[in-house]
């Protein structure tokens, strides 16, 4: 309608009788915020500023983990709050994702380095608190289930600690560790050379989106990844035109 706008605007300047477009004629989404891309040295500097920024050894161990497997797997940080203890498969390496957004549950395998991580943090947790009043992964020094506005008001004293995203166009969130995430993977897809098309269905499932399309979004959240995909596309045209 933009478009259509700025025509219209156009030939009424050769014909009197155009009619141009209202403004707020039709609804319109708010405009598209760039998700910030974490770099691995912003990943670990912020997770290294826990233990410099909290006090509680069993609270920067928690948040350190937290951020570290949201980094690692792509989860929602509802997701990872609201993980239990039964959810973590230690033998098979995979975290069950209970009825997440659109009521969809699913199943995340992970790296065994993270898998690790998650034992070794399980370890000092049961050390701290023997007797949990909850069932949640992640404790509070409460005992109790993390917080989603408390959460997030640490990452933010984190990330101003850690001088991550100074002066980027849109301040880093939390949520952009899955975009982070996303985007990584998509990469190392495209620098293989393997048939991306055919695995994003695969990423879809493993990030629990509802339909791949939502996945394609990625696509164009990081120039890098972007310029790939279009290289990847002059490639088949070209092939196809030979």
């Amino acid at each position: 309608m933009t478009a259509a706008r700025g025509f219209a605007r156009y030939l009424s300047g050769i014909d009197a009788s155009t009619q141009v477009p209202p403004l707020g004629l039709m609804p319109h989404r708010a405009p598209w915020r760039r998700p910030f891309i974490y770099s691995s040295a912003d990943i670990e500097a912020v997770m290294a500023e826990a233990h410099h920024l909290i006090g509680s050894s069993l609270r920067a161990a928690t948040y350190e983990t937290l951020i570290g497997l949201l980094a690692a797997s792509g989860l929602r940080i509802g997701e990872a709050i609201k993980l239990d203890r039964d959810d973590v498969d230690w033998v098979q390496g995979v975290l069950l994702i209970r009825e997440s957004k659109f009521g969809k549950s699913r199943l995340v395998p992970l790296h065994p380095s993270t898998m690790q991580a998650l034992a070794d943090y399980a370890q000092l947790r049961d050390k701290h608190q023997p007797q949990p009043s909850r069932p949640s992964f992640f404790v509070s020094l409460k005992r109790k289930r993390l917080l989603y506005a408390v959460v997030q008001q640490t990452f933010r004293q984190l990330i101003d600690a850690a001088g991550v995203g100074v002066g980027a166009p849109s301040p880093p969130r939390l949520h952009d560790m899955r975009h982070t995430f996303a985007v990584r993977t998509l990469l190392c897809w495209y620098r293989e050379a393997g048939d991306v098309q055919a695995k994003i269905p695969s990423l879809s499932t493993y990030l629990g989106h509802r339909e791949p399309a939502s996945t394609y979004w990625y696509l164009s959240a990081a120039p890098e990844l972007l310029a790939l995909a279009a290289a990847r596309q002059d490639t088949a045209w070209s092939a196809a035109r030979s």
